[in-house]
């Protein structure tokens, strides 16, 4: 074998150990613990779990009063249509979720939102539902409680997608429940690059930020803390260490780079010997 035929064969078994993904990598919900079949048709059905959402400083809370009484309505809805908690709109995310921060309430650093005719109430630290009694508790101060309807909901559920998703940004879902999966598809996907098995979760406690790294490839998850996105997740996705070998993504790039260089040092080490 010549010099030549020896750097190409050796630069295309480079190119074939570094530069392929095993599919294996880019498979979401497998099972991990054995190989997966091609003959089944469905897996064993595996709960949620599920906890219920804990309202954090500056959460954007939709809160909805009706009563009998005309005129206290009206105190509501102006306080609405002014932007309830003084908010304005936020850049990037989808435009359908700025209907929120024109018309829901923001809870400030204090834990507390104000509330026409109520004033302050301290929200911070309970769930939507605990949210609700407090409120309806100080409400019934100034109407019947058979006279009121009381709701509390988040305005959507608001995330971040970094790294190597398609469309990386902030994301407004407007619903109640968000799952992984929602997530990623709201962000077009993760590129064939990303590090699947270890998706970085940055999420927010009342008591402060957490990191956790999580596997979308085992179907496991589906019964974790980290199945349903929280507001103000931050979601990073690593690039597998393929992508140090350079920026191609797809088989024909990669190919082209390396048969361009093979073929560039070929040609030099041919003008060298014919001196």
């Amino acid at each position: 074998m010549n010099l030549r035929s020896t750097i190409i064969a050796g630069g295309l078994l480079f190119f074939a150990l570094t530069s392929c993904i095993s599919n294996k990598k880019l498979y979401y919900l497998q099972d991990q613990g054995d190989e997966l079949s091609a003959s089944y048709a469905t897996s064993e059905r595996i709960p949620y779990k599920y906890e219920e959402y804990i309202l954090q400083h500056f959460d954007i809370v939709e809160i909805n009063i009706k009563t009998s009484i005309e005129d206290i309505n009206s105190l509501f809805e102006i306080a609405s249509n002014n932007g309830g908690g003084g908010m304005g709109m936020m850049g990037g995310g989808q435009a359908g979720g700025d209907v929120f921060f024109m018309n829901g309430y923001t809870i400030d650093d204090e834990g507390e939102v104000e509330l026409p005719l109520i004033g302050k109430v301290k929200l911070v630290g309970l769930t939507n539902e605990q949210a609700k009694k407090v409120i309806e508790k100080e409400l019934v101060k100034y109407v019947n409680e058979e006279n009121f309807f009381v709701r509390v909901r988040l305005g959507g559920i608001r995330f971040s997608v970094l790294g190597e998703f398609n469309s990386p940004g902030k994301i407004t879902i407007l619903q109640n429940r968000v799952t992984i999966f929602e997530a990623i598809a709201a962000a077009n996907d993760l590129t064939i690059l990303a590090k699947r098995d270890e998706i970085v979760l940055l999420r927010q406690y009342t008591d402060g930020s957490q990191i956790h790294r999580i596997n979308v490839n085992d179907k496991n998850l589906l019964s974790s803390d980290f199945y349903f996105i929280k507001p103000n997740d931050v979601l990073y996705a690593e690039p597998l260490q393929v992508r140090e070998v350079g920026n191609s993504t797809n088989f024909v790039q990669s190919l082209t780079l390396i048969t361009t260089t093979i073929t560039a040092v070929a040609l030099i080490l041919t003008l060298l010997n014919s001196k």
